[in-house]
This record gives structure tokens, sequence and C-alpha cells, in this order.
């Protein structure tokens, strides 16, 4: 597969990352056997919680906040998809949890990235197969998380 590029929007004015850490995070993910998706550019979408939950509302009828939302490629545009993630979901929910906000925002990236890949999560047998996938995953890519930090 040639190299996918990353059409990355940072909307979330807190946040930081250096996009070379997060390039090299989807790479690792391209690489991850069971996990791929379809050729083709890849759009990630940093928000803030109100303008998050409006697309969760927009697009799936929901106001209510969520982590992430996805929206499926195109492989005839050469297009894998879009994963859009709550920056403020993760930051809280990391507080909560008691584990770093890296950790948090990475697996929302991933939780997208498994959406994309065929996953779901409205099924309790889908919802745990997502939960296995997203440990494996994680527990793959523990090394080289994206460099996020909010100020």
């Amino acid at each position: 597969m040639s190299a996918r590029i990353l059409e990355v929007a940072n909307n979330h004015p807190k946040l930081s990352f250096t996009e070379a850490t997060l390039k090299r995070f989807f790479e690792a993910l391209d690489g991850l056997e069971g996990f791929s998706l379809h050729s083709g550019d890849l759009s990630i979408a940093f928000m803030e919680e109100p303008a998050h939950s409006q697309l969760h509302e927009d697009f799936m009828d929901d106001p209510t906040p969520t982590d992430v939302i996805t929206f499926p490629g195109d492989p005839s545009m050469d297009f894998a998809g879009e994963i859009c993630v709550s920056v403020d979901c993760a930051n809280k929910v990391a507080h909560e949890h008691e584990h770093s906000f890296e950790q948090e925002l990475a697996l929302y990236l991933a939780h997208g990235w498994l959406h994309l890949a065929g996953y779901d999560d409205i099924k309790p047998e889908d919802r745990k197969a997502m939960r296995e996938a997203e440990r494996t995953v994680m527990t793959a890519l523990k090394e080289i998380l994206p460099d996020f930090k909010l100020s």
C-alpha cells in the first residue's frame, strides 16, 4: 500500500502535539495485522466538546456528548474515512480513571480506526470484540503514543 496521507484538523485551542508522532502512530496501526483499512487518505479532527456534540446531533440525531465519531471512507475516491475525537471528553475521562490524557486520546483514535476497520460496539458481543481489539492495539502501540498535551 502506498503511504497514507493524514489530513489533520486540530480544532482545540489547548491541544498540542507533533504531527510526526501522530503519523508514526497511524503508520503503526496500518502495520498491525488484522486491523487494516482500505487504502486512501485518513482525516483526523480534534474537537472541543460543544462542536463534537453538535456533530453527534447533526449526523446521529443524538445531542449528548460522546468520545469518538467516525465517518466511513470511499475507496473509489481514495478516502479511508474520518475520525473525530472529543479532546475535552478524553481529558475528563483520563482524570476520572486516573490514567494519562495521552493514553485516553490515543485510545479514541484507535477506537475510531477500529470502527473504520469494521468493528462495531452496539451489541454486547460486538462491544466485547471491540474492547479486545482496543486492548490488542493499545498494547502493541503503547511505546509510540502521540505526544498529546493540553495547555
